[in-house]
């Protein structure tokens, strides 16, 4: 391989694939190599809590076919692992021993769940749901009839959740929180989820930590309580996987430090996906979102050859929750509040307008045509006024001020 013109890109996901297409279509003639520690080619992890829980085999489904990454002439280094990086001599070590050259290194490694601490976490007892494997052990689980408990009430723990509740599952959701997903929406968005989650039968318990796990099939709660838990969930966040960059001083307490081009403090070192630490809002943060891997992949593929392309798309991301899809946009638990429709009901709206009176956050439940105006207004930075907003007889396209 010559050194000259050749990326190498760390992860196999969908910022590393994304990338690596995007980085053929803008006209990169040099090598590409993927290394991606899965034996899988990369594939899309929404299916994991959703189709793959169904009942059934369902086939894995794959950003693109094996010979579409062969026919652009991009390599892929499966079930290997970068462990090393040597930033002077530009080349990474993988986990057989061997090297690879480059001249521009794209970290695109991804997250792993966080694991419950010590004697908590019990193999064969305990699942996370992060790959294709680990999917199937939760769909054999369900297939068994096992109880299930789960410990997060995000949006991993939601849609699961609902999977397990759709096929008669006992289902005892635990969220140390006073309420659902308390980081991304408001106070009565998560009322309504959780009423939407009850309503379906699942067990809900907010407020408490699950402490022990009993040899009977229990799992005992802060509270005092047990709750049924054959099985036991958890989805209490995420770390990046960022060891094997840990000498190169790119990295923070996020992920790999990138500015808005996704360039690090190393020439020629990018990183993209939820790996990255991003510029956002008045600091750094993780976007652990399809979207996010997706459309900044682009945007710094686009900067590895050259073209400074700044990514400053606004944070969106939707959750399917058994028939329930939830879309957010933007910071949607501040600014002032304008509901459209019912939030007692299964479907309505909550817009947050700034002080200009443009929108600067959205959540949607069912309401997907909404969210599709929402993300129009906030690209354009349209002022609306809040009563017609708030009225459902007023068309959305009415809504201007």
């Amino acid at each position: 391989m010559q050194l000259d013109n050749n990326v190498v890109i760390a992860g196999a996901g969908q910022a590393a694939a994304t990338a690596a297409a995007e980085l053929r279509r803008a006209g990169h003639a040099g090598a590409i190599v993927i290394v991606g520690d899965e034996a899988h080619a990369p594939y899309e992890r929404p299916q994991l809590s959703k189709a793959m829980l169904k009942p059934g085999a369902a086939p894995a489904r794959h950003i693109r076919d094996v010979a579409a990454f062969a026919a652009d002439g991009i390599e892929l280094r499966l079930g290997r692992r970068v462990q090393a990086v040597d930033a002077a001599a530009r080349h990474v070590e993988l986990d057989d021993g061997s090297t690879l050259p480059w001249s521009r290194l794209l970290i695109a490694t991804g997250v792993r769940p966080r694991r419950l601490p010590g004697a908590m976490d019990v193999p064969g007892r305990v699942r996370y749901l992060r790959s294709l494997e680990d999917a199937a052990h939760l769909a054999r689980d369900f297939d068994e009839g096992h109880a299930l408990a789960i410990v997060g009430g995000g949006v991993i723990g939601l849609e699961v959740a609902a999977a397990a509740a759709a096929r008669g599952i006992a289902v005892t959701l635990v969220e140390a929180a006073d309420r659902l997903m308390p980081r991304s929406i408001d106070a009565p968005v998560s009322a309504a989820l959780a009423r939407i989650h009850a309503a379906r039968g699942v067990d809900i318990r907010l407020g408490c930590q699950a402490v022990a796990l009993h040899d009977d099939g229990s799992v005992e709660l802060s509270d005092g309580s047990r709750v049924p838990g054959a099985r036991v969930l958890v989805g209490i966040g995420v770390e990046p996987n960022i060891e094997a960059f840990a000498g190169l001083g790119i990295s923070d307490a996020l992920g790999i430090r990138v500015d808005a081009c996704g360039r690090t403090a190393i020439e020629g070192i990018y990183a993209a996906g939820d790996v990255a630490s991003q510029p956002l809002a008045a600091g750094h943060g993780r976007i652990e979102t399809w979207a996010n891997a997706q459309d900044h992949a682009v945007a710094v593929a686009r900067n590895l050859i050259g073209e400074p392309v700044a990514y400053t798309a606004p944070t969106w991301f939707w959750s399917d929750q058994g028939g329930t899809n939830l879309q957010v946009l933007g910071d949607a638990t501040q600014g002032t509040r304008v509901v459209r429709g019912d939030e007692g009901s299964d479907r309505f709206s909550v817009f947050r307008l700034d002080d200009a009176g443009r929108i600067s956050g959205c959540t949607t439940l069912n309401n997907p045509k909404d969210m599709a105006m929402a993300r129009r207004w906030m690209r354009q930075a349209t002022r609306l006024e809040p009563s017609k907003l708030a009225d459902p007889a007023t068309n959305l396209s009415d809504c201007q001020s």
